[in-house]
Order: C-alpha cells, then sequence, then structure tokens
C-alpha cells in the first residue's frame, strides 16, 4: 500500500488583521416603530439597542464584504495574492449558488484560492475562523481570508414586534495566517438540532415561488426560549472554550460575544464572573444584531477606538440559529 505524505503546515494559526463595514442608513428605533406598537423605551430596555445600519441596494453581501475584506488585507499587512482561502459566513446572500467567496476571491484579486460560503448562523464567524486554522495548520493554506456578513433586513419583518428591531446589516473580516505560538485556542463548537424551530426562516422560499404565501420569508424567534438558552448555556461553552485555552478570567482581557442583545451579554458576564478590568464589546446598542458579521465588526470597533489592543487575548463565543455555537479564545491582531 502506498503511503501518503504528510501534510505540513504552520505549527499554529492566528489573526493577522481584522476590517469592517457598516452602511451609511444609520436606522433609529423611531423608524421601526411605524410599523410596529412598541416603544423606543421598550426595545431599549429589552435589548439595548438604540440605531442599526440597513443596507441600501448598492451594499450588496459582495460590496460589503469587499470592503471589510480590504480593510482587513491592509492591516494584516499582506497582499491580496498571498490570500489562498476564501470562506464567507452568511445566511443572507440570496444567489444560491456560486458561493458569493469565489466572486469576493477575484474582485480582491487573490487568484486562484479555495473559496466557499458556509451557513452557521450567528455562530458563522467562530465555524469559518475553526476551519481557516486547520487549514493553517495543515498545510491546504498560508492565508485565509475569513468573513462574516449579512443584509438582514432583507429577511426582517417590520410588523414582526418580537424581532423587527433586532437585526441590521454589514461585514467583518478577519485575515489568518501562520503563527509559532497558539494565538486562536481550542474551538468549543456544536448543535442542539431539537431547538432549530426557536430561531428558523418563516417557510422556504419554495412555497413563496408558488404561491402558498404571499409573504416574502422572514426570520423568527421564540424570544424568551432562546434567551434562556443563550444566558444560561452558553455561559457554560464560553467557560469551556477557556478551560480549553488554559486561560481562567482573571487572565481575560476582552471578552466578544456575539452581538445579539444586550442583557444576554451582560447575564454571560455576571455568569462568568468576570473581573471588572475585562473589556466587553456591546456593540448591538449603536450596530444590532448582524448576526455572523457581529463579532468581527465589534472586534474591530474595540481596536479602531482603543478599547482594546493588539496582543490582548480575547474570549469569542457566536451562537444562534440551528441551534449552533462556536467559542474560542484568541488574541487579537
Amino acid at each position: 500500500m502506498a503511503k501518503i505524505k504528510p501534510s505540513k503546515g504552520a505549527p499554529y494559526a492566528r489573526i493577522m488583521g481584522v476590517g469592517g463595514y457598516r452602511p451609511t442608513r444609520v436606522v433609529p428605533n423611531e423608524v421601526i416603530l411605524e410599523k410596529i406598537d412598541s416603544s423606543d423605551e421598550w426595545i431599549r430596555s429589552r435589548s439595548g439597542i438604540a440605531t442599526r445600519h440597513w443596507a441600501s441596494p448598492e451594499e450588496t453581501v459582495c460590496a460589503m464584504s469587499l470592503e471589510a475584506a480590504g480593510k482587513a488585507i491592509a492591516d494584516s499587512g499582506i497582499t491580496p495574492e498571498q490570500i489562498d482561502g476564501v470562506i464567507v459566513a452568511t445566511v443572507s446572500h440570496f444567489k444560491q449558488t456560486p458561493a458569493v467567496a469565489t466572486e469576493i476571491a477575484d474582485k480582491i484579486g487573490a487568484g486562484k484560492p479555495a473559496a466557499f460560503d458556509i451557513s452557521a448562523g450567528c455562530a458563522g464567524f467562530g465555524y469559518a475562523l475553526t476551519l481557516a486554522r486547520g487549514m493553517i495548520t495543515d498545510g491546504s493554506a498560508d492565508h485565509v481570508l475569513v468573513i462574516g456578513v449579512e443584509r438582514l433586513s432583507d429577511l426582517t419583518d417590520p410588523e414582526d414586534r418580537a424581532t423587527a428591531f433586532l437585526f441590521g446589516d454589514g461585514a467583518g473580516a478577519v485575515v489568518v495566517g501562520p503563527a509559532k505560538e497558539p494565538m486562536i485556542g481550542p474551538t468549543v463548537w456544536g448543535s442542539e438540532g431539537d431547538k432549530s424551530d426557536t430561531i428558523m426562516q418563516t417557510v422556504p422560499w419554495t412555497e413563496y415561488r408558488d404561491g402558498t404565501v404571499e409573504r416574502f420569508p422572514a426570520i423568527t424567534q421564540e424570544g424568551q426560549a432562546v434567551f434562556r438558552w443563550a444566558v444560561f448555556e452558553m455561559a457554560k461553552v464560553a467557560q469551556q472554550a477557556l478551560d480549553a485555552a488554559g486561560i481562567t478570567a482573571d487572565e481575560l482581557d476582552v471578552f466578544i460575544p456575539h452581538q445579539a442583545n444586550m442583557r444576554i451579554i451582560d447575564s454571560m458576564v455576571k455568569t462568568l464572573k468576570l473581573p471588572e478590568h475585562v473589556m466587553v464589546a456591546r456593540d448591538v446598542e449603536t450596530t444590532g444584531n448582524t448576526s455572523a458579521a457581529s463579532i468581527p465588526l465589534a472586534m474591530e470597533r474595540l481596536l479602531a477606538t482603543g478599547q482594546a489592543k493588539s496582543g490582548d487575548t480575547a474570549l469569542v463565543i457566536g451562537f444562534g440559529a440551528g441551534l449552533v455555537y462556536a467559542a474560542t479564545v484568541v488574541t487579537l491582531p
């Protein structure tokens, strides 16, 4: 039997650069209230959201991704030609095929990299980051561009009081490359498919196509069930990621959870007993819930504003539809 040569990748991987893009239109709660019976006070108290960004027709999934990718590549100090892998996490690219990653790869001038999309909801960035780390360490790529991007305004029912105020649009990107020491920890990830109906698309596209339903499909959720799951179960997953990385809460510098809801974030901080010195991302207040884009967008803002710095140790965790989750500890670029 012939022997297959072992792959020769880098010993470890790291995030080399980060970039983000938020659409130019800022949408305050007052706009949301035109279609639902609620109040600005209620929205803020339930979610912590004051504004969100909604994309224009020109700010497509691809266009927003290109903006974020360009910044991440520049921040990483490499050239587009050095990118040999592109992974896009999204649930709102409506062209089923080809993957938007292939278009992005071409337009950034990356040559002929491996390029594909993944659908893992709000945990999409964590899933993509894990795949990129594996590509680096097994030798199938040297530099991987990871993008989380969403146009959730296209999947929002403006008359659904439970979700109309939650979602925003945007793109966040990181470049993952080789490292000589561990800078992306083990990933604790998984799914709980028995709870998949707590966050879901209202109907399949085919029902809208065939005229079975008149309303365009949208995202719906059981708010209380999702809240309880996120607060109690995801705090456990976050702690498991700290343990897997050999890091204690006291050694942590930054906490970047999925920007789903301010109450969820604050509850997780309390459950994890994070010390006061840990900087907590609360980008949800002005960006809303951008699903797969929320973690890299929050990371980019913390670094850009000086609230976090290069070399900080950060715990990141994403969780959402599926129900799926992914958590890991990373060193910030």
